[in-house]
């Protein structure tokens, strides 16, 4: 029997979260004469775009603020200096964890692609990736989500593009090809209680360190999540929180917040117990992995 299909959304809380639909996508679906299509969306606390896919690939990041994007088997939270490569197809969900000037780029095909050897899409693009948004890449997408068309048109219909447009494209393309790779994102399990588990720790893991107290909130015993973990997800619960914790603490560092604040906020005593943690789970310390992650 299938496995019945999770929600990509994440679930509702006592916050005040508003959910809407994505923004008439076919008015801004790229095309061979304008390959790389932009916009701009600001996106208020706690907004959420409902689960979707398109038909081509899809850069998203934010000039301010932090996002979180959702696939059906991972999360990744993205401050402004990230962003996330969804390729064609992939079903997703955006959601504002704080007020957020959102751009996403549209691409008719996958950075590197081969059109005459008639590739849309290399493999190693096949997967949702986290990219660094360097100064660069930043100035041209905010420059191509200025290059307004026409009102009612979409990007297929619209006039042939300006030199303008053609030039910046090709540097977008170019930057994405170069830009770093990342190993960011958290995994999400399929399995409907560890499910809703996993999406609660994502909306404060700060409020439990231990795995029973967890488990508890969704009516299972600590050795049943415990065992789903590691079906699931492959590794253990403590592993995966500290994934989230890491994840969480990436954001707040891209506020430029000192250790102490980013430790107390995260639940930790110390900053001296943070440092702990990052170091023993990536092996170097905060310092060193927040300039590189």
């Amino acid at each position: 029997m299938p496995k019945p299909k999770q929600s990509l959304s994440p679930p509702p809380s006592t916050r005040g979260r508003t959910s809407l639909p994505p923004l008439d996508p076919q008015r801004y679906a790229p095309s061979a004469a304008r390959p790389v299509q932009a916009k701009a969306r600001l996106m208020e606390n706690w907004m959420e775009i409902h689960a979707h896919h398109h038909d081509w690939g899809q850069l998203v990041f934010s000039i301010s603020g932090v996002v979180r994007v959702n696939t059906p088997d991972a999360t990744f939270l993205l401050p402004p200096s990230r962003a996330l490569w969804i390729p064609p197809l992939r079903e997703h969900a955006v959601t504002a964890v704080e007020r957020a000037d959102l751009r996403t780029l549209y691409l008719h095909q996958a950075p590197g692609a081969d059109a005459q050897a008639g590739s849309n899409i290399r493999p190693d693009w096949l997967e949702p990736r986290v990219l660094e948004v360097t100064p660069l890449l930043r100035e041209l997408v905010l420059q191509m989500a200025r290059l307004n068309q026409p009102a009612g048109t979409t990007a297929a219909e619209a006039t042939t593009p300006e030199p303008r447009e053609h030039w910046i494209a090709s540097l977008i393309l170019d930057e994405l090809q170069r830009a770093k790779r990342l190993r960011l994102g958290v995994d999400l399990p399929q399995d409907k209680r560890l499910r809703r588990l996993c999406e609660a720790i994502l909306q404060a893991p700060q409020r439990h360190a231990a795995l029973a107290d967890w488990a508890a909130e969704v009516g299972a015993s600590e050795r049943t999540i415990s065992r789903l973990f590691r079906e699931q997800l492959g590794s253990s619960y403590a592993q995966w929180r500290s994934q989230v914790l890491l994840a969480k603490a990436l954001t707040l560092a891209a506020r430029q917040l000192p250790m102490g604040l980013i430790a107390a906020e995260l639940g930790y005593a110390s900053a001296s117990a943070f440092t702990a943690m990052v170091t023993r789970t990536v092996g170097m310390p905060p310092s060193r992995f927040f300039a590189e992650a």
